[in-house]
């Protein structure tokens, strides 16, 4: 799905990913959970079989807002659950530039009260034990869940998320080199679009890399993205900054970073940590030594670690009487893990 590795557009990684979900071991059911002006936004529901309640885990696809959709999980998700009878929920919501952030973070909060409603009863889901994940982009709206949703949820995973949106590193123009092998125009940009409302990059006629880029050559993504005037941006824009909005009543939260990161720095990861700290939020910080934008690079070992580390705190969460896995369940993790990597090698984004 999408799209940056090492600071490289990605293409290939779409077909990856979609790769990966279709061998999952669950059965899955795509629903509208929303309809804007005739357009139905789309969620995918991966749950073991059966009729009894089961936890969920809420998986939120990145892109800087722009690109991917909700085929983007990341390949340690469903296998997971598979292994431990949780459900998966993975949401598709409109996409900027066509949308604007405050009607896209409106999604994100329908979705949660469509999953508390009519998605729990129809598929068995208890959403008293809700874990929401998800990377790049979808980490900031993983974060963003923490006090902008209802139910709350018990537990967040952001993986190479951010909590701050004007913040220098997308309010100024990038500058790392695999992001200026071309200069894309604003003008450029805006022609990669009609106009028309989407909550599926590949239903753009454009190329949203392209806009992507665009706006960070020109430090413009927190404009462009959320519709504010530059002049009231930093007050308009601070209700939907995690790092702004962080209290004592903030769910525990997972962050996991690379620190070589071009795309999200290491740093907005460090910056919620240190928030949390402030505030009396239990949280996790694990740093991927060298890694890129979806710890390319990065120690195997480290990584390896930081997925061990998510299955651990995934579990505390959603099953808080449950024991540590008994090694036969670790080896079957192991083995399902692996075969998701093999068929979805690109999935971060």
């Amino acid at each position: 799905m999408i799209i940056i590795r090492g600071g490289l557009l990605i293409a290939l990684s779409i077909a990856a990913c979609q790769g990966s979900v279709a061998q999952a071991a669950l059965e899955k059911t795509t629903i509208s959970y929303r309809t804007i002006d005739g357009q139905p936004i789309l969620a995918d529901v991966y749950r073991p079989k059966g009729d009894r309640k089961v936890p969920v885990i809420v998986w939120l696809h990145g892109g800087a807002l722009i690109m991917g959709n909700r085929e983007a999980i990341v390949p340690q998700i469903l296998p997971l659950a598979e292994a431990r009878n949780y459900a998966v929920v993975s949401f598709d919501y409109r996409l900027a530039p066509e949308t604007k952030l405050p009607a896209i973070m409106s999604d994100i909060e329908a979705a949660f009260r469509w999953l508390a409603g009519d998605g729990a009863k129809r598929f068995g889901i208890d959403v008293g034990r809700m874990v929401v994940a998800g990377n790049s982009a979808g980490g900031y709206l993983t974060l963003a869940t923490g006090y902008r949703v209802t139910p709350k949820p018990k537990a967040l995973v952001a993986l190479y998320g951010y909590g701050r949106l004007n913040a220098d590193w997308y309010a100024k123009p990038i500058l790392y080199a695999e992001y200026n092998k071309r200069q894309i125009s604003l003008a450029e940009a805006a022609q990669q679009t009609d106009g028309s409302a989407i909550s599926d990059s590949k239903k753009r006629k454009g190329d949203g890399g392209s806009i992507y880029l665009a706006y960070r050559q020109a430090g413009s993504w927190p404009q462009n993205v959320s519709g504010f005037e530059l002049s009231t941006l930093r007050e308009n824009i601070a209700p939907f900054e995690p790092a702004r909005n962080v209290t004592r009543d903030f769910p525990p939260t997972l962050l996991i970073h690379g620190t070589e990161d071009h795309d999200v720095p290491h740093e907005e990861s460090a910056n919620m940590a240190t928030e949390f700290s402030r505030n009396g939020v239990p949280f996790i910080l694990k740093s991927i030594e060298k890694g890129g934008h979806g710890f390319g690079g990065g120690n195997q070992e480290q990584i390896d670690d930081a997925y061990r580390t998510m299955d651990a705190f995934i579990a505390r969460y959603l099953e808080p009487q449950r024991q540590p896995p008994r090694p036969r369940l670790r080896k079957m993790l192991g083995r399902r893990q692996l075969a998701y990597r093999r068929s979805s090698s690109a999935c971060d984004a």
